[in-house]
């Protein structure tokens, strides 16, 4: 329920609104929100500090008026309304313009029930693991079964070229982040967006920066379950234990999905380099044969239950489903390969949680069978950066021959006490005391060298990070092509 605060915030919120602004347009969810503002035919500024690909290209190629910095001058002539991503602390110096001026403001979630959510039907992905892809898998579907939906999606949606989509039908497919929602508003996203389906595609810790322990999470989570009454649907993964917990008290329709367990199971399951086939069990009977999901990957099979489960639960045939698994084509930095040179496929991934590296790497092993995995990972998120996973991650990286530890990245809006950060070095030691061959580098550029001193032709070179690793895989790749050419 919302504060006086933010009773009076809301209030005024003008009914219609010409001119906005977006204080940290960089993020993805706010890129996709600027050119879906755009398409409704606003006028949309947006301003940011540094702007990375994907969204960087996305936003170049709308009519977003971008600035590079932040300034109080961002907001003359001022703004009808401005959205405040969640990246923008309190003492932002755009942040301290509109809170001493009468300019009324959204955060992102706000923004987007708004403007698109409000009379739509909204099927939500939340989880720890797999939003994304599920997010886009979802909506691929939809629309391959003609339903035209609409799409926010953490990434760009290789089907659809974009991180967005603004259809004509019911439905309204959104990616639900736990993460806080603004600095005025500490609260999950995912409680704006009200959905009438949801998965829980997994519970873990992550993001720590701002939840304490795995209990502060599961309360974000509890309190999704405790927002969805009778009338709405509730798929959730029984491979994850804590996904189980949080919701077992639900109101809502409960369904059960997974690999091992729930009413819901895939089965026979093979994985290729043709990518991944299975078929859908309920309860013990056969309901969906032979299933193929191109991008393959046991973790992606868990993430296509979870969407035919939902899309089953909403009307969507399990025919049409299969249909619109068959032509997924994923997402951007998803298992994404990106080149092959001198015999050495390059894949670039987002991964950064122990569980994801650690599903990344079996995919990976399983679509390039007996090749060697060269995997180099940048500790760069927040719960990355820190030593919470310091024992977790040494055993992510089992499937990998030679594992290239990059520098813990710095932020400096969020420093970490030395005695907190990940010690790579003591990272290098376990991951080789468990049979991979680990290096903790001094730099980025130090990766490229060695990756490129021990790559081989049958090799296979994953770039792990969620975020622009310096460049690394693009260099990577062009350093193996000049060498293929002989030049340098």
């Amino acid at each position: 329920m919302a504060d006086s605060g933010s009773t009076a915030r809301l209030a005024r919120i003008p009914a219609s609104a010409k001119r906005v602004h977006l204080i940290g347009v960089g993020g993805t969810a706010m890129a996709a929100l600027a050119g879906m503002l755009v398409e409704r035919g606003l006028s949309v500024t947006g301003s940011d500090n540094q702007l990375y690909e994907p969204t960087a290209s996305l936003l170049r190629n709308s009519r977003v008026g971008l600035t590079t910095g932040f300034s109080p001058a961002n907001l003359l002539p001022a703004p009808d309304l401005v959205v405040v991503g969640n990246a923008i602390v309190a003492s932002n110096p755009e942040a301290v313009a509109i809170l001493a001026s009468a300019i009324p403001y959204l955060s992102m979630p706000e923004a987007l029930w708004h403007f698109f959510l409000k009379g739509r039907r909204v099927l939500m992905v939340a989880g720890t693991h797999g939003k994304t892809t599920s997010t886009a898998m979802m909506a691929h579907v939809l629309d391959a079964a003609g339903r035209d939906p609409s799409m926010l999606v953490g990434g760009v949606a290789s089907d659809f070229g974009s991180n967005y989509r603004l259809g004509r039908g019911a439905d309204f497919v959104i990616e639900g982040d736990e993460y806080d929602t603004a600095f005025f508003d500490k609260g999950p996203k995912f409680l704006h967006y009200r959905a009438s389906g949801a998965i829980i595609t997994a519970v873990e810790f992550d993001h720590a920066d701002i939840y304490r322990d795995l209990e502060h999470v599961k309360s974000s989570f509890r309190a999704l379950v405790e927002q969805m009454d009778s009338s709405r649907v509730l798929a959730v993964c029984a491979d994850f234990p804590h996904a189980l917990e949080v919701s077992a008290a639900a109101r809502s329709r409960r369904l059960t999905y997974g690999l091992r367990g729930g009413e819901y199971r895939a089965t026979e399951i093979t994985v290729a380099a043709d990518g991944a086939r299975f078929s859908v069990m309920r309860d013990g009977d056969r309901i969906q044969d032979s299933i193929h999901l191109p991008i393959g990957g046991r973790m992606n099979v868990a993430n296509a239950l979870g969407v035919y489960v939902l899309l089953s639960a909403f009307g969507v045939s399990g025919d049409e489903i299969a249909g619109g698994l068959h032509t997924f084509k994923g997402v951007v930095r998803r298992q994404q390969v990106i080149g092959e040179a001198a015999g050495v496929s390059v894949v670039d991934d987002f991964a950064h949680h122990p569980t994801a590296i650690g599903v990344t790497l079996e995919a990976i092993a399983e679509r390039f069978p007996g090749r060697r995995i060269l995997a180099a990972f940048e500790p760069r998120s927040n719960t990355a950066r820190r030593n919470v996973f310091q024992n977790a991650f040494a055993a992510a990286f089992d499937r990998a021959s030679r594992v290239y530890l990059g520098p813990v990245y710095f932020k400096e809006n969020d420093p970490i006490a030395p005695g907190e950060r990940l010690e790579t070095g003591a990272l290098a030691s376990a991951i080789s005391a468990r049979g991979a061959r680990a290096i903790a580098c001094a730099s980025n550029d130090e990766i490229l060298e060695r990756m490129l001193a021990d790559a081989r032709a049958g090799d296979v070179a994953l770039f792990m990070s969620n975020g622009p690793f310096d460049g690394l895989k693009e260099r990577f790749l062009a350093a193996l092509k000049a060498r293929g050419s002989g030049t340098t």
